[in-house]
């Protein structure tokens, strides 16, 4: 509900009159954002409470070409809340360009804007501000031959932007060395299994680490940070770059750890 309905004009008080002036300019602000309508066209279950989520951007090909590198993200707005939601690009830059589609990993998180978001269904139309953030600057890592290792690393819906990071391409077949830490809870958690051989295929040995595995689960178990000390192997601080997304603490623990080992802070990219 917009704010100016919520505003009493009172007489004789100069301060309140004030006030009421800037919550309507603060308001016409809002209304007058930059929000893009679209249809969606693809709303399905990627993992247990993770949905993939398609935007058909073929009548705003402006914001379409406007992702150019892989970790930006966006807002959406849906029409039932006027809260909008904070989400990560999945789908590489090119997709864009080429298909006129926003891929996205929802998280659908109770009472939140990506659970109404999640109960929409293709045609229903959604608005999109626009595009935001530098995204990973793969350039600090560049070029492939003087960064041989990338240590990936992600938790839960945090795959999304690594996931437009491995398919945008960053010569991961040209580097030695490259690996994804992926953790979540179990394997019902965890989407995009169904890319694994092709992201491995492109250079990416990928590692999944469940924090509560079934009994019969082979594979990494716990936090990533600790599966990462226990396979932690020998390499070159200086020729290593890092690509971080996730849940915080894992970021934190995993940054420490790494320029502890003597890794380059500006070598680790983040996209926030």
């Amino acid at each position: 509900m917009s704010i100016v309905r919520h505003l009493t004009f009172r007489r004789h008080h100069p301060h309140r009159r004030r006030l009421a002036s800037l919550a309507v300019a603060a308001a016409v602000r809002q209304d007058t954002a930059v929000w893009t309508p679209a249809p969606l066209s693809v709303v399905e279950p990627a993992a247990e409470s993770l949905f993939h989520v398609t935007v058909d951007l073929s009548d705003a090909p402006d914001l379409a070409t406007s992702h150019s590198r892989a970790g930006q993200y966006l807002q959406l707005r849906v029409p039932a809340s006027e809260k909008p939601s904070f989400l990560a690009i999945a789908s590489p830059p090119g997709l864009a360009a080429a298909k006129g589609v926003f891929e996205f990993l929802v998280k659908s998180v109770a009472g939140s804007t990506a659970e109404l978001l999640c109960g929409l269904k293709r045609g229903d139309v959604v608005e999109l501000g626009p595009v935001m953030g530098n995204g990973f600057d793969v350039d600090r890592i560049q070029p492939p031959e003087d960064y041989p290792t990338v240590l990936i690393f992600a938790t839960g819906s945090g795959i999304s932007p690594i996931r437009s990071l491995i398919e945008s391409g960053f010569s991961a077949s040209k580097r030695s060395n490259v690996r994804l830490y992926y953790g979540a809870r179990n394997l019902q958690r965890m989407a995009y299994q169904d890319r694994f051989k092709d992201w491995e295929s492109s250079g990416v040995s990928i590692v999944p680490v469940l924090s509560q595995p079934s009994d019969n689960w082979k594979g990494e178990s716990g936090y990533v940070q600790a599966a990462f000390r226990r396979a932690k192997q020998i390499f070159n601080p200086n020729s290593t770059g890092v690509v971080l997304c996730g849940q915080k603490q894992m970021t934190e623990e995993i940054t420490s750890i790494l320029v502890a080992d003597g890794v380059s802070s500006d070598k680790i990219l983040k996209n926030f």
